[in-house]
């Protein structure tokens, strides 16, 4: 047979084999269940699909998860169906699914985010060696493999990935970390900048740890807004909800600062290389690890001797690349499908050429898609090389300004009420709960970060300063920082920084995006860490000081008519727990007496420029 006629030849068997897995995965797969034994005696409940009437050796993939398999009427997992793994699976793979420790069949102890294992003690377990234990298995006990392996995984899952590349098994020959958390105290699912993000990790703490599948965080009211604000402190989750059940609640309580607990779990600190081929990926609108995928990348960096390390950055939400095309993202348009871009020109090749040797295309170290412009880019770095900083000042008048400020007095500065018992809304109300509204929670959810600032614009706890419209482009190309000269009445204040886009008032392509605000990037700060996690310290009342706010880099072209803005306040609800505003050592045990409104103030005079940073080309 001709080459030309051999490859007509596969692809007609690969599109009828996708045809036939759309509609059911048993007509393609052979099944194995297994309770796989790990070296304490632990049995993990593990699925294993195997494709049927294949000539070649597959290689495995392998996806350690605590959410279960999703599966079908015949018991069959629907990732087998969906967008995620289609390019995948239509060059041939052993799919292999497990439930970690604890969940749903599997034996043992769960534990939500579990450390590295000591390795001082021959008995000591973590998810490494649990993934190590189910690969010698594999090996040993499924038919028909080349002997390699490639884990992939997202938010949860991906950390899992991440874990397992401690201490690698020699046969895993490709990683891919999805939406990872990579420090939760810094910047991922539990916390962002000290602040807990209560609103969606209590409903998860109870979801997970009080059953063995999903329970369901008893939320009495559709709007999650109106349910926190109702409940006052969180201390009242223990006595009313929790009830000892809940132990990452616990350990909340026990470990308020960023001590061991937290950094022994920080894997964007604690891991040091990539053993085999690893590909990071992250969305830019992604509103629980924007952080991780980053940070882990980057830590990763420093001893990449042999060029395994990359990151892809999309235009996404949380893990929605898996299963949309990626051409839009609420209002906002991308130009074109670019979560079917990555599934197929990006992480199928990717795993082929680890675990097939089918090498089609060379990755860049980050690919990253820019928005605004709407194009990807292929960076030898991430952050980029070569970039130069520029600053806009926050001028008298709601002004943003890239000339710093001349004026110096009193009169030179911005205040505002902040009212624990008010707080700004993270998205527009009401919040829908996932019990009561889950379609709508999740939607909403998904496209938080790109849903319209003005919602919570113009209030008077929201502070707001803006370019005229823009005579030409301005490019956003790494890190972008917020540097505040801020003062309180009170001990403790959280600071909310948002860089956003704004459209000019007509649009005649979409006129609904008339005037839009599109949040480019936002970050909040705990205000008791701005020196320190280890070690909070109150604010001095009246006292100004710097403070420093990371937004996180970005890559985002503000274009020629629209105009930049910043958006300053103290609350982010109920996304993020309430600051009382008074100092409490334990704000997880604040009383409902200790929240109290206090006057903030931005100023923005020549001795203090409060500006916002970022890097350029």
């Amino acid at each position: 047979m001709s080459p030309r006629l051999a490859a007509f030849a596969v692809l007609t068997l690969a599109l009828a084999a996708s045809a036939q897995t759309a509609t059911d995965p048993s007509l393609v797969f052979d099944k194995l269940e297994a309770m796989v034994p790990m070296r304490d005696g632990v049995k993990l409940q593990t699925h294993v699909y195997v494709p049927k009437q294949s000539k070649e050796k597959l290689p495995f993939l392998l996806m350690r998860t605590p959410y279960g398999f999703d599966a079908d009427a015949k018991g069959f997992t629907r990732w087998l169906v969906k967008p995620w793994l289609q390019d995948l699976l239509r060059d041939g793979y052993i799919v292999v699914m497990q439930s970690v420790r604890g969940r749903f069949k599997s034996e043992g102890l769960f534990e939500l985010e579990r450390p590295p294992r000591d390795r001082t003690s021959s008995k000591a377990i973590d998810e490494g060696t649990d993934t190590w234990d189910t690969v010698d298995w594999l090996l040993a006990h499924v038919p028909n493999h080349n002997g390699r392996v490639g884990m992939l995984g997202a938010s949860v899952p991906g950390r899992l990935v991440t874990m397992a590349m401690y201490e690698p098994h020699p046969a895993i020959k490709a990683f891919s970390p999805q939406a990872a958390p990579g420090d939760n105290f810094k910047g991922d699912d539990d916390y962002h900048g000290g602040a807990l993000r209560a609103g969606v990790m209590a409903p998860f703490f109870f979801d997970m740890e009080t059953s063995k599948e999903f329970g369901e965080f008893p939320v009495d009211r559709l709007d999650l807004y109106d349910f926190f604000l109702s409940l006052g402190s969180l201390a009242h989750l223990e006595e009313r909800y929790f009830k000892g059940s809940v132990k990452s609640w616990k350990d909340f309580v026990a470990h308020p600062t960023y001590d061991a607990y937290w950094k022994s779990r920080a894997v964007a600190s604690t891991l040091k290389s990539a053993p085999a081929p690893t590909l990071h990926v992250g969305g830019e609108y992604d509103q629980e690890d924007r952080r991780g995928p980053m940070a882990t990348f980057q830590a990763l960096e420093a001893n990449d001797t042999k060029g395994f390390n990359h990151l892809v950055l999309g235009p996404w939400a949380h893990r929605t690349w898996r299963n949309d095309d990626g051409d839009h993202l609420g209002r906002l348009a991308f130009g074109s499908a670019t979560a079917k871009f990555f599934r197929a020109e990006v992480q199928a090749p990717f795993f082929a050429c680890a675990l097939k040797d089918a090498c089609t295309t060379t990755l860049p170290k980050a690919l990253v898609f820019q928005t605004g412009s709407n194009v990807w880019q292929r960076l030898d770095a991430w952050p980029p090389k070569g970039t130069t900083e520029k600053s806009l000042y926050l001028r008298a008048g709601g002004l943003l300004s890239f000339e710093a400020p001349t004026a110096e007095g009193g009169g030179e500065a911005d205040a505002w009420v902040s009212d624990p018992a008010r707080p700004v809304p993270s998205q527009p109300r009401p919040v829908a709960t996932p019990n009561l509204a889950p379609d709508a929670a999740r939607d909403a959810w998904a496209e938080s970060l790109a849903t319209d600032q003005r919602f919570s614009d113009g209030r008077p706890d929201v502070r707001t300063w803006s370019t005229p419209p823009l005579a030409g482009d301005v490019t956003v190309a790494g890190e972008v920082t917020a540097r505040l000269f801020f003062a309180t009445t009170g001990a403790d204040a959280d600071l909310v920084v948002k860089l956003i886009d704004v459209e000019p008032e007509l649009n005649k392509a979409d006129p609904l995006l008339g005037g839009f605000e599109h949040l480019v990037c936002g970050e909040i700060l705990r205000g008791r860490f701005r020196e320190s996690f280890e070690t909070p310290k109150p604010f001095t009342p009246g006292k100004a000081e710097a403070v420093n706010v990371d937004l996180l880099p970005r890559s985002h072209v503000f274009k020629k008519g629209h105009r930049i803005m910043v958006q300053v306040q103290s609350s982010w609800f109920p996304l993020y727990d309430r600051n009382p505003q008074t100092w409490v050592p334990n704000l997880l045990l604040a009383k409902d007496s200790d929240f109290v409104a206090q006057t903030h103030t931005v100023f923005r005079s020549k001795s203090r420029p409060s500006r916002v940073t970022f890097a350029s080309p």
